[in-house]
């Protein structure tokens, strides 16, 4: 079970100031697209948003998120007044639908946007701009797992530098359980809360950090 940052009833208000952010920025203030993106996931608003701080979820307008994105990252106010516009351009789209998915898979903004290039996301637009969320999450989750083959056993397990006997060894799982679900043979997410609680205490992780998204 994913552990999301915050509750479902801030969702839509987070969606519409982040697709009002990337709107203003894109279309208002003619940055283009791709620079907003890594200027987004580069400031600490991507990460308060993450982390589920009220005052960019529910407290400030997509305006402001925008113009604190990029005060913080080059030093320069953005004062260029907000277009009046009807109906939800694709930039507002872009910013609401990917505002969704790192809600519902609680992944960070930086790893979603290493497999996601604004041109990717401007060219789903027309094909799923009004479909059901759903279908933009499925297919988001497909490009992320082909994007990141290691799973999170393996990426965490390698970072700490213990091999697979060693954390065998030291948290009593069995050697062929964790080359199983290092190789996706086996589902850690159907692991015994057991096991992955002797895992996690071993590699000093959390024990949702070893589940597959």
């Amino acid at each position: 079970m994913t552990t999301r940052a915050y509750q479902e009833t801030y969702l839509s208000k987070a969606q519409a100031s982040l697709g009002d952010a990337f709107d203003y920025a894109i279309n208002a203030c003619h940055i283009p697209g791709s620079d907003f993106i890594k200027l987004f996931t580069a400031s600490s608003v991507s990460r308060r948003m993450e982390n589920g701080e009220p005052a960019y979820l529910a407290g400030k307008s997509g305006i402001e998120i925008a113009a604190d994105v990029i005060l913080e990252t080059t030093g320069k106010q953005l004062e260029t007044e907000p277009q009046e516009h009807f109906g939800r351009s694709r930039e507002y789209w872009i910013g609401w639908a990917v505002c969704y998915y790192q809600w519902f898979s609680a992944r960070n903004y930086s790893d979603i946007f290493k497999v996601l290039s604004y041109e990717d996301l401007a060219n789903m637009y027309h094909t799923l701009h009004e479909a059901d969320i759903t279908k933009f999450v499925d297919i988001v989750d497909e490009k992320i797992r082909e994007h990141f083959k290691d799973t999170n056993l393996k990426r965490i397990r390698s970072s700490y530098g213990c091999t697979q006997a060693e954390l065998a060894k030291r948290s009593g799982v069995t050697l062929r359980s964790i080359q199983m679900y290092e190789q996706r043979n086996k589902d850690i997410n159907k692991a015994s809360a057991d096991a992955l609680y002797r895992i996690s205490k071993f590699l000093g992780c959390s024990m949702e950090s070893l589940l597959e998204k």
